[in-house]
């Protein structure tokens, strides 16, 4: 099973190098991206020794947003062969350690995305203000009301996909948003498109070194692409309805 890891990151130079090497403990012949947006080089310089055959840079020359890195690094993995994707941010707040669990879930299950999801019962949120705590929890809520997909975790940022969804995400997915707003437009488009959806609980860590790429307007443009991709979630609840007629 070929395995690849997608990193977005802004300003991530701090953290980088010492999350490659975390995720080559755990799985040492993943394909690794890191696809980034910084406004300078620190973060390709900190990456720059661990570059090779196997681990790979995209240098974007503006912020793109997180969305447009995922789904760019997405792509460049499924051009390099890849069975299971995996997505994570780059600040330590996905535990490398647990991409074993998310591959062999994923493929057991023949699921086509497994989210790590904070709002199970065994999960764990640590050192998070109660403010950011309390406003995730309720953009989530909010997120399955509109959106009805059932699941907890509609804006956690680590993911397993299989290869067929990744090819479902290249060819339908970046078109609401570019930035976190991207994450609910992809788990509408595979769910509503009868791909198979699963979470598994997480512990997600807040960041202590580096710099959030979330800011207001990041929060705000969210909101706002949240009730475009309800537009989405009907136009593909029709489809499958005349295909089932």
């Amino acid at each position: 099973m070929k395995t690849g890891v997608v990193i977005p990151s802004y300003n991530e130079h701090e953290c980088i190098a010492s999350l490659v090497a975390e995720i080559r403990k755990f799985v040492p012949e993943a394909e690794i991206v890191v696809v980034d947006d910084s406004p300078n080089e620190m973060t390709a310089g900190a990456l720059k020794p661990f570059l090779g055959p196997a681990t790979h840079l995209i240098r974007r020359k503006a912020k793109g947003g997180r969305g447009t890195a995922v789904i760019e690094g997405l792509k460049f993995l499924l051009a390099r062969g890849v069975d299971y994707a995996v997505e994570m941010d780059a600040d330590f707040s996905h535990p490398p350690s647990q991409i074993p669990e998310l591959l062999a879930k994923a493929s057991a299950e023949q699921l086509d995305l497994l989210i790590a999801s904070r709002y199970l019962p065994n999960s764990q949120i640590r050192n998070w203000p109660a403010t950011r705590r309390t406003f995730s929890f309720f953009s989530n809520k909010l997120a399955r009301a509109v959106l009805s997909v059932p699941i907890c975790d509609y804006t956690n940022g680590f993911r397993c996909y299989s290869r067929n969804a990744v090819g479902v995400i290249a060819e339908t997915c970046g078109k609401l948003g570019t930035g976190f707003i991207a994450l609910s437009e992809i788990l509408v488009n595979l769910y509503y498109r009868g791909q198979r959806v699963g979470e598994v609980p997480t512990i997600f860590v807040n960041r202590v070194r580096g710099e959030s790429s979330l800011n207001s307007g990041e929060i705000s443009n969210a909101l706002k692409g949240l009730f475009r991709i309800r537009g989405l979630k009907k136009q593909l609840k029709a489809q499958l309805k005349e295909k089932s007629q």
